[in-house]
C-alpha cells in the first residue's frame, strides 16, 4: 500500500496523509457503485431530488470547515474559497432545473422519449476547483440516476473526503458515490475498469487525448472531456482604461491563473492607443496582492499548485524570453519552496511560431496587431477554442467578434473567467468533444428512449401491401 499527501501550496506544509487506492481497491469500488446502481436508479426522482436538496443544506453547514480544506490544500484565498463552496450549493437548484428543461419525458408525434442513466460512471476532479468542477458532473449525474466513482486530484484529497461526507449526511444511498484516492495510477485503474459506463473528466488536454484514445474502441461508453485552451482577449480601443485593464487583471490573474478560462493571449493594437493601455494594464498589475490565504490584507491572487507548477510556469516565461518576448511585468517566484508567483505580462509580438499551448499561472502573453482584422485572426490562431472575449465601446465590433471567433464561451466587456451556471460551459477544437457541462451537463448524464406504444393490441386500419391478414 502508498500513501501520499497533499501540501499547501503557499507554505509547503502538509495537510492530508492517506492510501492511495491500488487497482483492486478501484475494482472494488466500482462494483459497490454497480450494485447500488439499480436500485438508485429506480428512485423515484422526487427522491432523488429531495436528496440532493439535503446535499446542498449540508454543503451549507459544513461551508466554513470546506472553504477553508479549500484554501489550505490548493492554495485560493479565502473570498474565493468561499466563492467555490456557494457555486457547489447553488449547483443544485440549477441541476434539478436544467433536467426538467433538457431531460424530460416528452412526446413528439406518435412517440414518447424518456430518458434513462447510463449506469456506473467516473468522474476525474481537477485541482483548480477541486470541489465545484467534480460536482458539477456528480450532481446531475447522481440525479439523472447514475453511481459515480470519484477521482479526485491528488493535490485536494481531503476536500474530497469532506465532499463525500456531505453526501452521506444527505442519506445518499452507500455505493450511489465511491470516492478512491490517489495519483496517476488510481485513475488509470479506473479508466481501464471494464465496469464503467461512461466518464466525464475535466482538465489537461494531454490526458483528455489520451483518455479520447482509450475510449475510441468503447464508443458504448460515454466520455465527456473539458479541456481548457489558450484563450484570447482583445482589447479594442476603451475609452476607460482603468475599467479595460481591471478587467483584463480578472480574466488573466484570478485563481494564479489557474482557471480554463483564463485569458492567456491578450490582443491589443499597435501605436499609442495600445501603448496608453499596456501602461494602464502594468500599472494595475503592480497592484495585485499575492500572498498564502491567511495573508492580511487579504490577497487577490494564492500561490499556483505546486513548485512544480511554478516552475513550469518560470522555464515557458523563459523559453519565450529566451526567442525574443519582452518582459512588461516579469514572473518571479515570491518564496522558495512555495508556488507563490508574481504575475507576468510578456511582450511576444516577436517571437516567431509562438506555441499553442495552455500555460496553466499567472503569465499573461502580449500580442500587438495593426488592425482588427488582424485581431480577429490572431484570436482564431489555436487549435483550442474554450473561451474568448472583448473589451471595446464599439457594439458593432462584437458583433463580428461574436460571429467570427471560434470558442463556446464569447463574453463582451466581462471577465474572460466569468460563466454562467445557468448555460452550458464548454468548446470546440481540442477544448472538449461537444459534451459542455454547466446547464447542459443533464445531456450526457442520460440517454434517450422513444417509445411508441399501444395500450390495447389492434390491428391496424390498413396494413402496407402485400401482407394477407
Amino acid at each position: 500500500m502508498s500513501t501520499f499527501s497533499s501540501l499547501n501550496p503557499a507554505t509547503g506544509e502538509s495537510v492530508w496523509t492517506g492510501p492511495a487506492a491500488t487497482r483492486a481497491e478501484v475494482s472494488a469500488a466500482v462494483g459497490r457503485a454497480s450494485a447500488a446502481a439499480r436500485s438508485w436508479s429506480r428512485t423515484p426522482l422526487a427522491d432523488r431530488e429531495s436528496c440532493l436538496r439535503n446535499f446542498a443544506r449540508a454543503l451549507e453547514t459544513g461551508r466554513p470547515l470546506l472553504a477553508d480544506a479549500i484554501s489550505r490544500e490548493v492554495g485560493k484565498p479565502a473570498w474565493e474559497a468561499q466563492t467555490e463552496v456557494a457555486s457547489m450549493i447553488g449547483k443544485v437548484g440549477l441541476s434539478i432545473a436544467a433536467r426538467a428543461q433538457r431531460t424530460a419525458e416528452f412526446r413528439g408525434g406518435p412517440a414518447i422519449t424518456r430518458f434513462r442513466p447510463h449506469g456506473v460512471v467516473a468522474v476525474f476532479g481537477p485541482f483548480n476547483f477541486p470541489g465545484h468542477l467534480p460536482n458539477g458532473h456528480i450532481v446531475p449525474a447522481l440525479l439523472a440516476g447514475n453511481t459515480v466513482v470519484f477521482k479526485p486530484s491528488e493535490h485536494a484529497p481531503l476536500v474530497a473526503e469532506l465532499y463525500a461526507a456531505a453526501w452521506r449526511d444527505a442519506g445518499l444511498p452507500p455505493g450511489v458515490l465511491e470516492v478512491v484516492q490517489g495519483g496517476r495510477d488510481t485513475g488509470a485503474a479506473l479508466a481501464d475498469d471494464p465496469g464503467l459506463d461512461g466518464l466525464f473528466f475535466t482538465g489537461s488536454a494531454r490526458t483528455g487525448l489520451w483518455l479520447a484514445e482509450k475510449f475510441a474502441r468503447t464508443p458504448e461508453k460515454i466520455l465527456a472531456l473539458e479541456l481548457g485552451g489558450n484563450n484570447a482577449l482583445v482589447v479594442w480601443l476603451p475609452a476607460d482604461l482603468r475599467a479595460a485593464a481591471l478587467l483584463t487583471v480578472q480574466s488573466a490573474y484570478l485563481t494564479a491563473g489557474q482557471r480554463c478560462t483564463c485569458a492567456r493571449r491578450l490582443i491589443v493594437p499597435a501605436g499609442s492607443a495600445g501603448d496608453a493601455f499596456l501602461a494602464e494594464l502594468s500599472r494595475q498589475i503592480g497592484g495585485i496582492r499575492t500572498g498564502p490565504f491567511t495573508a492580511q490584507p487579504e490577497p487577490f491572487m494564492g500561490p499556483v499548485i505546486s513548485v512544480a507548477a511554478a516552475n513550469q510556469v518560470l522555464a515557458a516565461q523563459q523559453e519565450l524570453i529566451t526567442r525574443g518576448a519582452k518582459p512588461l511585468a516579469a514572473c518571479r517566484s515570491l518564496q522558495a519552496g512555495t508556488g507563490l508567483l508574481s504575475p507576468g505580462l510578456l511582450d511576444v509580438t516577436a517571437v516567431d511560431e509562438r506555441r499553442d499551448e495552455e500555460i496553466f499561472g499567472p503569465l499573461l502573453q502580449v500580442i500587438r496587431v495593426p488592425d482588427f482584422d488582424a485581431a480577429l485572426a490572431e484570436a482564431n490562431a489555436t487549435r483550442y477554442g474554450l473561451a474568448a472575449g472583448l473589451i471595446a465601446d464599439d457594439a458593432g465590433l462584437y458583433a463580428r467578434f461574436r460571429d467570427e471567433v471560434r470558442a463556446g464561451l464569447i463574453n463582451w466587456n466581462q471577465p474572460l473567467t466569468g460563466a454562467s451556471g445557468a448555460a452550458p460551459f464548454g468548446g470546440v477544437g481540442r477544448s472538449g468533444n461537444h459534451r459542455p457541462s454547466g446547464f447542459f451537463a443533464a445531456d450526457y448524464c442520460a440517454y434517450p428512449v422513444a417509445s411508441i406504444e399501444a395500450p390495447e393490441l389492434t390491428l391496424p386500419a390498413t396494413l402496407p401491401p402485400g401482407l394477407n391478414p
